[in-house]
Formats: C-alpha cells, sequence, structure tokens
C-alpha cells in the first residue's frame, strides 16, 4: 500500500529507493543537483511537497491543507494484513471514527477501490474520512487482482471475477469483527466502477449487508460487447461470445440477480463509454421489477468520473443517506454482549 520513488541505472541492476516510508509518494522532479522534490501523502495528510535532504530525510515545504486539516476530526487508521478464507494474506487500511471508544461496535462500511488493477494506499482518502467522521467503521482492502503485490496475485482474477476477490473483501470485514471495532448487523457495502462490478458480486452471494451501493459497475458483461471500450480484455479474458458464450455468463452477476436482498442505491454517467450506464440500469430494472428496494442516479453529460463539484458533492451526500438509511438504523454505536 506504500508508493516509493525509485531509481535504477540505465544498464538495469537493483532498485535504489531514495524515497519510501509509510506513505505515498506520487509526482517528482529533479533540482539542478540532482535534489528530489516529492508530493507526499499519508492516511493522515493530504499532498503536500516534501523535499529530500542530503542526509536521507524528508522536510515539507508547503502547507496548504493545514487550515483544512485544523478544522477537521481524523479517527485512528490502521493497516494491517489479515488471512482470507483461503489463507491468502490480505492488506487493509481501516478508518475508525474520530472519538472512537473501545467496546463499542460501529456501523461499517466496505468500500471497494476500482481496477482492480489498482490499490488502495497510504495516502489520504477524503471519502473513508469523510464515512468515518459520520460514525462508520470503514474497511478498505486490496483483494486478489490488486496492483502492488506481484502478478500472480493480480492474476488471479483471470476469467474469474468474484471469486477470491469476494473471499479476500469478506474476509476485510470479518477481521474488522473479530477486533470488536465492527457491528455485523450493520454492515454496508459499496464502491465505483470495479468497486462497483465486486459489489454487485457480493450483493448476489451474501445477504449479509443492509445496504450497497453500486456505482458504474458492469452487470450483464455479454451486452457490453462493441459498446465499451474494452473490446481486446474481453476477447482475451473471456473469448468471443458466440464462441465461449458460458464464461462470459458464468461470471455475470446478472444471472444471480434473483439473490439480492441488499437496498440497492445504483449511480453512474450518461455518457460512460468505459462502464456504460446500460450496466446500471440493467441491476435496476432487474431489482425494481422484484420489488426490490433500489434507486437509479444518473448524471447528466458525465463520463465515468464525476466533473461537476455539484454532482461530486450530491454523490457524497446520497452515499451518506443511503447507508445513515439502510445500515446505520440506530443513533448510537452499541456496547458488546457482556460490557
Amino acid at each position: 500500500a506504500e508508493n516509493h520513488v525509485g531509481r535504477v541505472a540505465v544498464g538495469g541492476g537493483r532498485i535504489d529507493r531514495p524515497v519510501e516510508g509509510s506513505f505515498s509518494a506520487r509526482g517528482f522532479d529533479l533540482g539542478p543537483d540532482n535534489e528530489i522534490v516529492v508530493s507526499i501523502a499519508r492516511t493522515d495528510l493530504p499532498g503536500e511537497i516534501f523535499a529530500l535532504g542530503r542526509d536521507g530525510s524528508l522536510h515539507q515545504l508547503t502547507e496548504v491543507n493545514s487550515d483544512f486539516l485544523k478544522g477537521v476530526g481524523l479517527g485512528r487508521v490502521v493497516n494491517t494484513t489479515f488471512p482470507s478464507a483461503d489463507g491468502t494474506e490480505i492488506e487493509g487500511i481501516f478508518y475508525l471514527p474520530p472519538g472512537y471508544q473501545e467496546g463499542l461496535k460501529y456501523p461499517t462500511l466496505l468500500r471497494i477501490h476500482g481496477g482492480p488493477v489498482s490499490q488502495y494506499s497510504l495516502s489520504f482518502n477524503f471519502e473513508a474520512h469523510l464515512f468515518a467522521a459520520n460514525g462508520y467503521v470503514v474497511v478498505t482492502t486490496n483483494p486478489r487482482g490488486s496492483s502492488g503485490y506481484g502478478q500472480e496475485f493480480s492474476h488471479a482474477l483471470w476469467a474469474d471475477w468474484g471469486g477470491p476477490d469476494f473471499q479476500d473483501v469478506m474476509g476485510g470485514v470479518d477481521y474488522a469483527i473479530e477486533q470488536g471495532w465492527a457491528d455485523a448487523d450493520r454492515l454496508g457495502v459499496g464502491g465505483w466502477s470495479y468497486g462497483g462490478i465486486l459489489t454487485d458480486h457480493v450483493i448476489t452471494q451474501t445477504d449479509r449487508f443492509k445496504g450497497a451501493i453500486s456505482g458504474s459497475s458492469e452487470f450483464l458483461y455479454v451486452t457490453n460487447y462493441g459498446h465499451d471500450h474494452y473490446q481486446l480484455e474481453w476477447e482475451s479474458e473471456l473469448g468471443l461470445p458466440w464462441e465461449t458464450r458460458e464464461a462470459w455468463e458464468r461470471i455475470s452477476p446478472f444471472n444471480d440477480v434473483d439473490r439480492i436482498t441488499t437496498p440497492t442505491l445504483v449511480m453512474g454517467g450518461e455518457k460512460d463509454w468505459n462502464v456504460p450506464i446500460n450496466n446500471g440500469e440493467q441491476l435496476y430494472q432487474a431489482l425494481k421489477r422484484m420489488g426490490k428496494e433500489t434507486q437509479l442516479v444518473v448524471y447528466p453529460g458525465q463520463s465515468h468520473g464525476l466533473s461537476v463539484p455539484a454532482y461530486q458533492v450530491d454523490r457524497l451526500e446520497r452515499y451518506l443517506a443511503w447507508y445513515d438509511k439502510y445500515v446505520k438504523n440506530l443513533k448510537e454505536p452499541v456496547a458488546e454482549e457482556g460490557r
């Protein structure tokens, strides 16, 4: 979950890491004498500019976010690993609410990253902190399919979406419950892009969640053929749909939609050619037809990411409203039995 600045000789050889640590190093530049200046974020610090000293220490140069941080309360962040169902070690970053009290179990949200070849890093996760500030424990994990843990780990999802990654993210939820942080009766799930895709798999495979948010997800995969921009990837992984249709259908959440019991908010952009909104419409229509609790929100003129600030705020407000209604329910955290 760390991002470092590496250096390797033109001729190859060992990778040197002049900037490394429990943080996320992003853009960097070199001064006239090869001084390194780099943007660094931590779980408690949005991106700031640091300089690498001759002694190898980092010195913060900017204070862009100081005023912002003075006006907010951040909860404790726990970075650790836990075992998945088959024993695979998975990394997780867990956010506890500000003022967290030992012995109380809090409503808990499993938030899933996109990609799946991506990762949650030790950077400032505004969304997770926002949920925590509103009284939730937040579970973010890097399940199989994520980057940062080697080719085999990432390749584990090949033509098996919703398989090992489902087991991995559920392991994160179980870990939060075992630690005494999470209320097992008040769980929510959600994500955007592959985070929405895996959310669809989660709610078709378990009824443990009281509320779900599926953002910009794929649902009936064959309908994306010739429509989205992943044609080479589709054919490489699943084959031609008229030749290997069973591969496409086996991992399409649409075919298990009748198993969904979780109230689900479906969201997406009107002009998303990455993950077209017809996927969300299919999920919404099926849930609506079966009489399930659902809502469809389509942002006009938007692509895969929302570029209009008012829409970004609206999305966060809808996230909180949905989770508060279906997950939180009780106004206060509940005490553990026997305490």
